[in-house]
């Protein structure tokens, strides 16, 4: 009799464990699917919209998108509509969002190199790749030559107020790995000719000064997407 008590209890003990470990399971379960909504939700939300230099009732001096924010980015027929931050390293708003909060989504931010007036003859923006074209997982579709074509304007608002503008016009993607000085080194001064012999589509010449759009191909990857524009007065 008492084998048989040692195994009854052993019996429930296992039982009792193996329901634990699935409670778990299922918690673990629940919270990735959580955190996925979550990431996803915060990257679609069009909210941010109303605090557009140049958009209705916009009172720069109202706006809670934090004092680092140094531009607007739009890229016509795109999601890509952002405030555009800039830090004292390209470390923060990799998980900041515009208001200063920690955002696993980011912000779209400028290179700590570069002039914040955009002055620079080359400007480097970095941005996640997110799904569904939100962020900058827009730019994959650069590399098909025919959409690129079809896509080639936008705008830059300069500064919290957006009184200078410029023109964008799209001319040339690439895949580069991560490491290309040419690209992401904004001091280099040979980005023209890196882009005439190694873009994936060109279909004009960079002239003037040029704005750099970049994002991770995808998480695995030392490989990145680049979209080049022209900053057209």
């Amino acid at each position: 009799m008492t084998a048989l008590k040692f195994w009854k209890g052993a019996n429930r003990w296992y039982d009792r464990i193996i329901m634990l470990f699935l409670v778990l399971l299922l918690l673990i379960v629940c919270y990735c699917m959580y955190d996925n909504y979550w990431v996803y939700s915060h990257s679609i939300d069009k909210s941010i919209l109303k605090y557009k230099p140049g958009s209705e009732n916009y009172d720069p001096d109202d706006s809670p998108i934090t004092n680092e924010m140094v531009a607007w980015l739009t890229v016509d027929n795109t999601n890509i509509d952002y405030p555009v931050m800039q830090s004292g390293d390209n470390i923060k708003f990799l998980n900041t969002d515009p208001y200063g909060s920690y955002s696993l989504t980011g912000s779209i931010f400028l290179d700590s190199r570069n002039s914040p007036d955009f002055t620079d003859e080359y400007s480097l923006v970095y941005g996640h790749h997110m799904e569904y074209g939100k962020m900058f997982g827009a730019l994959d579709d650069f590399l098909d030559e025919d959409y690129l074509k079809s896509h080639t304007s936008g705008e830059l608002m300069i500064g919290r107020e957006g009184k200078k503008k410029y023109k964008l016009k799209v001319f040339a993607s690439a895949s580069v790995r991560a490491d290309e000085e040419s690209v992401f080194n904004v001091t280099a001064g040979n980005t023209k000719e890196f882009i005439n012999s190694h873009a994936k589509v060109r279909v004009q010449e960079p002239q003037g000064r040029i704005l750099a759009l970049s994002t991770c191909s995808d998480g695995d990857s030392v490989d990145r997407v680049v979209v080049f524009c022209c900053l057209i007065e």
